[in-house]
């Protein structure tokens, strides 16, 4: 399925996720939750909507999720002494490790994908 966009006399073909994305007037970011998240959140993904130009980085994202899911949530992400998000938790953008870009002050993109990995272990 294709849209078609006119823009300076010209026509253009898109896709229609393509298109959606160029007309959009919200960022989506996706976030999969693990392990003891998927518990407390009571889902596997959640897709987030951030009014588009604003910047979204994961430190925002968190600090959503924590509003959205309160107490559980936050405690489980964040150091009660420090405020600061606990160490153990890893961060993926798109499959890529968050600690390798930006850390927290990663920015997210429409459409990226965030993975919230808790610790592994095992033996």
């Amino acid at each position: 399925m294709v849209s078609f966009l006119q823009w300076n006399g010209e026509l253009f073909k898109f896709p229609v996720h393509v298109f959606y994305r160029l007309v959009s007037r919200t960022l989506k970011v996706s976030v999969r939750f693990f392990t003891t998240l998927r518990e407390l959140t009571g889902k596997r993904e959640e897709t987030l909507e951030f009014p588009k130009g604003e910047a979204v980085t994961i430190e925002k994202v968190l600090a959503t999720l924590a509003e959205c899911y309160g107490k559980g949530f936050t405690e489980y992400v964040y150091d009660g002494k420090t405020g600061k998000v606990k160490g153990f938790l890893q961060f993926l953008v798109n499959g890529r490790s968050a600690s390798t870009i930006k850390g927290l002050k990663t920015e997210l993109a429409d459409g990226d994908t965030l993975a919230i990995i808790p610790p592994v272990g095992g033996g």
